[in-house]
């Protein structure tokens, strides 16, 4: 597969869990991930996500195509195209419908001429992707020409990690998942004012999160100093581990001041021990509608008191 492999890759997102991880050193303060490359500046388009607003995400119909010149390519492309792209590479993958769905609003004869466009540029990829329990679906996901398009148009801001090329067929699944999940978080935020969103995906996490855990060396089990990275990056220690996150939105508040919201998405198969140290974590719980009554159900058990928010 084409995009860059880390120690984490193996890992089911199910179990985040930091204990699990062998990774390369990652620092927690922002910065430009190794596969974005250097000299990224914020793009005019705006923020993870395409804005609420016409003019990125539903052009004109007759909106012209814009030319660019990289690397000896002609590329034409319209601003809900380019807007497109770092949706799919924010994201890893994109499931067709959710594309239209959110980013174009459900006008799908407009994704679907923008999809053609952008797969006739080889700048992304459109596959039917197996699923162990329910009927294939088609995900979409950037391609390498298309993160060096980004890249070197500066299209996104420099702090925010790309990926591209499918992963295993569950791992692509889940990520097209957390795009539908993020979305309905993100409604809630810009409602109350929230602007300049930022995706952070549970591999960049883990790597931080490691990467101040294996410093410690003979310490690494101590309470105390896991407590105090856990801190340093806005998590907590439960049971004596620091759960990890699908998804973390940071954002800037109407006051501007900054915020953020972890996420995590579960399904039906999550232990009740698994969920109980999510929620002990204080991360907002998304479910499937047909998986959330039995989840909450595991709760009750646990007696624990949390929203388990339906996509």
């Amino acid at each position: 597969m084409s995009r860059s492999r880390g120690p984490d890759d193996f890992l089911d997102p199910r179990d985040s869990s930091v204990e699990g991880i062998r990774g390369p050193r990652h620092d927690h303060r922002p910065e430009p991930s190794r596969e974005q490359g250097p000299g990224s500046a914020p793009q005019e388009v705006g923020r993870l996500g395409p804005s609420r607003t016409p003019e990125p995400t539903r052009p004109r119909s007759d909106e012209l195509r814009k030319t660019f010149d990289i690397r000896g390519k002609t590329y034409r492309l319209r601003s809900s195209e380019i807007q497109t792209l770092s949706e799919l590479g924010k994201f890893r993958a994109v499931g067709t419908k959710d594309l239209q769905e959110f980013a174009y609003q459900g006008d799908k004869a407009r994704a679907r001429a923008d999809v053609q466009n952008l797969i006739r540029h080889d700048l992304i990829a459109e596959k039917k992707i197996p699923h162990p329990e329910t009927s294939p679906r088609r995900l979409l996901t950037l391609s390498k020409q298309g993160h060096q398009f980004l890249t070197r148009t500066k299209r996104v801001p420099k702090n925010q990690a790309l990926h591209h090329g499918f992963t295993k067929p569950r791992e692509a699944h889940h990520d097209a998942d957390l795009y539908r999940m993020y979305y309905t978080a993100a409604q809630k935020i810009e409602s109350e004012g929230g602007r300049n969103l930022r995706v952070i995906l549970d591999y960049e996490m883990k790597k931080r999160v490691y990467h101040d855990l294996v410093k410690l060396g003979p310490n690494r089990q101590s309470s105390a100093d896991k407590k105090e990275i856990a801190e340093r990056h806005g998590l907590q220690v439960v049971r004596g581990k620091i759960p990890l996150p699908d998804l973390r939105i940071e954002y800037e508040t109407r006051e501007g001041e900054m915020a953020r919201v972890d996420l995590e998405l579960a399904t039906e198969h999550y232990r009740g021990r698994s969920l109980a140290e999510k929620v002990r974590a204080g991360f907002s719980i998304y479910a499937h509608a047909q998986d959330a009554a039995g989840l909450r159900r595991v709760l009750d058990q646990r007696e624990l008191t949390a929203e388990i928010f339906s996509l």
